[in-house]
């Protein structure tokens, strides 16, 4: 369940909350997709990648059992996590794996944002898959893109 939950998240950029209120009827693992509700409660549709998939394809035959909910990722008792719940389920794997930066969901969320943006994807495609109302709330990321070029560029440039 966890690596699947992680896995999701990455692969999305889903908020927590939309990653925990996450409904089986939801997840179209055959075609790749994760059907989601937002913000204002506004439904969107987001891909989901082959590794993402294959974490939710094991969790669900291994791990979930055939509890009477809907609600896709549960507790060992059946109940649905809540937002804190998998947030400290996050920080205990960031320390199993001596991360010492600061890791919370929205950094996932950050990440999966600015790693489609750095290999070319178009703004407005993440802004749909964000879920951002407005294209400002998505430019945001093209600026740590241009810090990190910059950054780049003083590196490895012989005249910076």
């Amino acid at each position: 369940r966890d690596r699947a939950m992680i896995e999701v998240l990455y692969a999305t950029g889903l908020r927590v909350s939309e990653l925990v209120g996450l409904r089986l009827d939801g997840a179209n693992l055959e075609a790749g997709y994760l059907r989601c509700l937002g913000k204002g409660s506004k439904e969107r549709v987001v891909p989901l990648g082959a590794s993402a998939r294959e974490a939710v394809k094991a969790y669900l035959d291994s791990g979930r059992g055939a509890h009477p909910t809907e609600i896709l990722f549960l507790t060992a008792r059946g109940a649905p996590l809540s937002r804190m719940e998998f947030w400290k389920i996050l920080k205990t794997y960031a320390e199993k794996a001596a991360i010492r930066k600061n890791i919370s969901p929205h950094v996932l969320r950050h990440s999966f944002a600015t790693h489609l943006l750095e290999r070319g994807a178009d703004l407005r495609a993440v802004q749909m898959m964000l879920g951002h109302a407005e294209i400002s709330t998505t430019q945001i990321y093209t600026h740590v893109i241009r810090e990190r070029l910059k950054q780049i560029y003083k590196s490895f440039h012989p005249r910076a």
